[in-house]
């Protein structure tokens, strides 16, 4: 199961848009996993336009945004169980906390800091966050996520997109 992982959008903001390099990746996978602050419902809408959605809201995402996502979100995807939440708090001690907060996921995918990060333990849970496709920050360049999973087990990968 191949599945475009993002966040962190902040659409619409003037010219800004999702870069095409993303969309096909969106496009083609089996699910879009998308980390929070995507700011109006209209961005959800055209992400499932591209395929299917779970999503959770974050701290920029308007009323409508916030009733329509939960804070939190877990899914099953071949064998695997990914849980999805926008903050997952200061960096220190990440790794541990994320682990404690879902114990049953074998990876947790976070969004906020647009900054990309892969982290994992010895016994194979992973955080990952995908950075920003739109909003880069203090990252060198505009990112996204891929995550493969097979038989359990969830690989993922980071895309700069330029």
């Amino acid at each position: 199961m191949q599945i475009a992982v993002i966040s962190d959008t902040h659409l619409p903001r003037g010219a800004r848009r999702l870069p095409d390099a993303c969309v096909e990746r969106l496009k083609g996978a089996d699910l879009i996993l998308h980390a929070g602050d995507l700011m109006t419902l209209a961005v959800l809408r055209e992400l499932e336009s591209l395929g299917p959605v779970v999503g959770v809201h974050g701290n920029v995402d308007d009323a409508e945004v916030r009733a329509a996502l939960p804070p939190s979100a877990s899914i099953e995807a071949a064998g695997a169980t990914i849980a999805l939440i926008h903050d997952a708090g200061p960096a220190r001690g990440r790794l541990a906390r994320m682990r404690r907060r879902f114990p049953e996921a074998d990876a947790v995918v976070f969004g906020h800091s647009h900054i990309p990060l892969l982290e994992g333990t010895s016994d194979g849970f992973q955080i990952f966050n995908p950075g920003s496709p739109t909003e880069r920050r203090r990252s060198p360049s505009h990112t996204m996520g891929m995550a493969r999973v097979e038989e359990g087990r969830v690989s993922f990968e980071l895309i700069v997109l330029g």
